[in-house]
């Protein structure tokens, strides 16, 4: 199993998953935000991502960091001063939640955070589902996934379609995850 908590392993990956790995590391992301514990999830790492595909970095953060994040010299050295970011406060699960959204090169980029381990967070949990699935049904189920999602389908939606699911988002975690 990859440990997909560290990026190393983007290094070995397809095309797009080396070119993330440069991006992320040239723009010392994971080195900026270590302190909240960052685990790119979502599509690239389990390689599912489409053209456009956004590299999710969920983080594990308390009520200081939108402030510590937006306002600190270690953020305008992140990414360039031109670059637009939204910002976001939602409540996900009942956890308010921050979203960070921006550009880096040719990657959106979105940085979600929650008072939770990011290990916790739906997000990691659906991605170490999801490989593990892909891991179990092979390459023909990797591609109908890849191709729902180019078809504008979402990832656990996908899933759920071919896994027959009534409600993914839950059964997803429930009937196949057994942490």
């Amino acid at each position: 199993m990859i440990d997909f908590t560290k990026i190393d392993y983007l290094k070995e990956g397809n095309k797009r998953q080396k070119r993330a790995f440069e991006v992320l590391t040239r723009y010392k992301v994971f080195e900026k935000l270590s302190s909240y514990s960052p685990v790119l999830a979502g599509t690239v790492p389990i390689e599912i991502d489409i053209e456009g595909s956004d590299l999710d970095i969920i983080c594990e953060v308390d009520l200081r960091f939108e402030e510590d994040f937006l306002d600190d010299i270690m953020f305008s050295k992140l990414i360039p001063v031109e670059t637009e970011i939204k910002v976001e406060n939602i409540v996900v699960n009942g956890i308010p939640s921050i979203v960070l959204n921006f550009m880096l090169e040719e990657f959106p980029i979105e940085i979600f955070g929650q008072n939770k381990p990011v290990t916790q967070q739906n997000a990691y949990r659906h991605m170490i589902t999801e490989y593990r699935i892909l891991q179990e049904k092979g390459e023909e189920f990797k591609q109908k996934i890849i191709e729902l999602k180019k078809q504008g389908i979402k990832t656990e939606p996908a899933f759920g379609m071919l896994l027959n699911l009534e409600n993914p988002y839950e059964d997803l975690l429930k009937r196949y995850n057994n942490d």
